[in-house]
């Protein structure tokens, strides 16, 4: 008999029992959506990663993270785990650390659910809840706190999902081969969330060993950086979203973005509403996440709009999320309920306007002729193939003159800067607010196509319009 492992109850012998829980991580049903998807010419399966002992994708590579530890004499018996969290790593590290007899303490930002910080401490974790809006290198980060504990705490070591190898080489043994065992090699794309890249990189770089022309598409959320890198080779801004755990602020070493072949964007809105549709219509009692990752292949399937076998993960279950995307409450404070309409409808209530731009090897002279003749303050600025470089804003032009450092027949590519967010037209309005609370300007993207513009006073135009304060 192939028996998977065995224990003992009193004097038998429990045949096809695993011996610790650690055993029983993977082997996740893959189920196809059908009212969600309804209408759409690819098919689209999910892989039920919540399925997973602590209830996520994470679990996979918990034990491969603190095996790398091990072996590198950073851990040794009766230490402590160290991680920068947002909630399911630090769920899947603190199971290992039961089993293996370590001890825990976690760094989550403060956007993760009271129920997820509730579920760590459940596990014996001690948990710091650090700020989310400060960038990753402040102090007070959860990525910069767990370095800092991890220092201070003797016997500790940090797990380091971000940038340790060993994130994507448990997807690559694990989660790659199960996937392709699982659709009889007769999957065309997988689509992942981005978090630390880890999954995606792994099990990618697998399905594209034994099927080169596998499709890897990651999803972000609005907020994130990962987008505007992998479309324009651009470095931008993070800016505040809700859902948890994926996008990031930073590119993680963990992540290699030469595996990826596309990157789909959502918004907070979509998320959201997906993971409810999920749960209500399919029966997939799913997380944030996961929503964010259907919401994505969804959009990826009707644009492409072919046959085709679409595997989606979905990271982790609902149980996290019920103070948030599950209340009614919390969904319409944050404006995830009704809502003021979408960036196309403000564009196109901003009437037909010609996009203006610059190029990156344009003159100031000619740059700042450009803005005298439009009335702006600030230009787009595209390069070949109408790839986005970034924005040139009248103060920056400003300082460069009045500094003495350039002059008006120099170029303004030194003058090009990322502080920018970008949103798509169907990016609610309500939603677009947020952004331009910590943006001077979104720029407005379709594919990898520039096709508008808003700044401030272009929202608070449409607001009062549909006001009737106008």
């Amino acid at each position: 008999m192939n028996l998977r492992g065995r224990d003992v109850i009193g004097s038998r012998a429990v045949y096809g029992a695993f011996a610790t829980v650690l055993d029983a991580v993977g082997r996740t049903p893959i189920v196809k959506l059908n009212r969600v998807s309804a209408g759409l010419t690819a098919d689209i399966f999910v892989k039920l990663e919540f399925a997973n002992p602590s209830g996520s994708m994470k679990d996979r590579a918990a034990s491969f993270l603190v095996d790398e530890l091990e072996r590198h004499g950073k851990l040794k018996p009766g230490g402590t785990i160290v991680e920068a969290t947002s909630g399911n790593t630090g769920a899947a590290l603190a199971m290992v650390a039961a089993v293996r007899g370590y001890k825990c303490v976690f760094a989550v930002p403060d956007k993760v659910s009271h129920e997820k910080v509730a579920a760590l401490r459940a596990w014996g974790a001690k948990v710091v809840v650090c700020p989310s809006a400060v960038e990753p290198e402040d102090p007070r980060s959860h990525y910069s706190t767990a370095k800092k504990l991890a220092e201070d705490t003797a016997g500790a070591a940090l797990a380091n999902q971000y940038h340790s190898a060993a994130n994507a080489e448990a997807y690559y043994r694990s989660l790659g081969p199960e996937l392709f065992a699982q659709s009889n090699g007769e999957i065309d794309a997988l689509v992942v969330g981005l978090g630390t890249g880890g999954a995606l990189t792994g099990a990618g770089r697998y399905l594209k060993e034994h099927k080169p022309a596998v499709q890897i598409v990651g999803i972000d959320p609005v907020g994130s950086v990962y987008y505007d890198k992998f479309r324009y080779g651009r470095d931008t801004r993070a800016f505040a979203y809700k859902v948890e755990g994926i996008g990031e602020e930073f590119y993680p070493g963990a992540l290699d973005m030469k595996v990826l072949d596309d990157v789909i964007r959502v918004d907070d809105r979509e998320c959201f509403a997906t993971t409810r549709d999920l749960v209500r219509h399919e029966g997939l009692f799913c997380g944030g996440s996961s929503g964010a990752a259907v919401a994505g292949a969804i959009k990826y399937a009707r644009a492409r709009d072919k046959r085709e076998n679409i595997v989606v993960v979905l990271c982790d279950g609902a149980e996290g999320y019920f103070s948030k995307v599950f209340n009614d409450e919390w969904m319409r404070e944050n404006g995830f309920l009704g809502g003021e309409g979408t960036v196309r409808e403000l564009i196109e209530a901003k009437g037909a306007r010609a996009m203006v731009t610059a190029r990156p090897d344009d003159t100031v002279r000619h740059v700042v002729q450009t803005m005298k003749q439009h009335g702006i303050s600030q230009l787009p600025v595209v390069g070949d193939n109408d790839r986005l470089y970034g924005i040139v804003a009248e103060v920056d032009v400003l300082r460069h003159l009045v500094t003495g450092e350039g002059h008006l027949e120099g170029t303004i590519e030194h003058l090009v800067e990322s502080d920018y967010a970008s949103v798509t037209p169907d990016t609610r309005v309500d939603l677009l607010q947020g952004v331009l609370a910590d943006a001077k300007i979104a720029l407005v993207t379709e594919g990898r196509k520039l096709v508008g513009l808003v700044t401030k006073i272009d929202l608070i135009d449409y607001l009062s319009r549909k006001g009737g304060l106008s």
